[in-house]
């Protein structure tokens, strides 16, 4: 086997591990305890990484490492195995394992990944790239986490918010490089969406408190739309107030608006609010009418660059279906660039 071959069989094995210790009642085994001390540690350093988030991560990524996906994905490019480049990539921890897909990706062309942890997400994915390492030895040689100053690499890949993408322009503009900035997702409702979607979009909503750029924070309806049928989908998910952090961000946000005067709707766990922003705080969702579907396309088409993924199933290019947001493929590129491409382009 060659070495791209080597590091989808690791992958895979992992994605095996994963899919049998998830969920944690599964079958025992030190492995399977050592992932779940690691997951628990994490939560202790993030309040935000729940057990329940983090094995939700855990079982997308179970989902699509195996040897057929893995390998039907890259089929497509090329990579220079001859000559291998150090890609840095610092990464973002908003959401747990958030960073796994450009981590998969330069690994999977035969380079080298000198990765810098976010301060939120430090546990994780070491803890993963040791069980790799156990599958496949010589990815030892290929894997380093670093603490201090990057140096000695051959491109960037950077995940951060729209201020920090112009740190990362500045320090990193001479290499090779994709830098994302701050996304967020919406859904476009017509008002005849059944409870069974409107259900699935809580999940697009509430998965991860909100943290991540596939999670929606903004509706569009059209006017006159009556969100009685839109409470009512989402009460299922009304233990997320029982989530101390989250809970302080309602409540924050709740007498900051009541002081303010805003006119705002609320059901005791979530706050609608009419704005023309895209990305709503934690425990709020942004709301706005829209005349039309041809206007409000139109709209969308002008703000892709801030959009991550737009929900709706009447037809639009590019659109995700309800309650699947949380649920990417493989060729689910954050920001809509294509990594591989990218990384075969070195």
């Amino acid at each position: 086997m060659d070495e791209q071959s080597n590091t989808i069989s690791a992958f895979a094995k992992l994605g095996d591990f994963l899919n049998g210790m998830v969920p944690s009642e599964n079958t025992q085994n030190e492995a399977v305890e050592q992932l779940q001390a690691v997951i628990a540690s994490a939560g202790r350093h993030n309040g935000w990484f729940t057990e329940a988030s983090v094995l939700y991560a855990l079982k997308q990524w179970s989902q699509l490492l195996t040897t057929a996906r893995l390998s039907h994905w890259v089929s497509p490019y090329k990579f220079n195995a001859a000559s291998p480049k150090t890609i840095a990539i610092i990464m973002a921890g908003n959401i747990p394992l958030v960073g796994f897909h450009d981590f998969l990706c330069v690994l999977l062309s035969g380079n080298k990944a000198l990765c810098k942890l976010s301060s939120n997400d430090t546990q994780l994915l070491p803890h993963l790239a040791n069980m790799l390492i156990a599958y496949e030895p010589a990815l030892k040689n290929r894997i380093e986490f670093t603490e201090g100053k990057l140096e000695n690499y051959d491109a960037v890949i950077a995940t951060g918010s729209t201020n920090t993408s112009r740190y990362f322009e500045y320090y990193f503009g001479k290499k090779p490089n994709i830098i994302r900035k701050n996304r967020t997702s919406v859904a476009l409702l017509t008002g005849k969406e059944t409870h069974a979607q409107l259900e699935k979009l809580g999940g697009d909503i509430f998965r991860y408190y909100g943290l991540g750029c596939r999670n929606v924070s903004k509706l569009f309806v059209p006017k006159g739309y009556d969100f009685d049928a839109f409470f009512k989908a989402m009460f299922s998910n009304k233990e997320v107030i029982e989530h101390h952090k989250y809970a302080n961000n309602y409540d924050y946000n709740k007498a900051v608006y009541l002081m303010s005067d805003f006119k705002i709707l609320d059901n005791g766990f979530m706050i609608l609010k009419q704005d023309e922003g895209l990305h709503s705080p934690i425990s709020v969702l942004y709301f706005d009418y829209y005349d039309d579907l041809q206007s409000i396309g139109q709209l969308l088409h002008e703000q892709q660059e801030n959009i991550q993924c737009v929900v709706s199933e009447i037809g639009l290019e590019n659109e995700v279906s309800y309650g699947s947001t949380q649920n990417p493929n493989l060729d689910d590129y954050a920001d809509g660039v294509n990594t591989l491409q990218f990384l075969s382009n070195l």
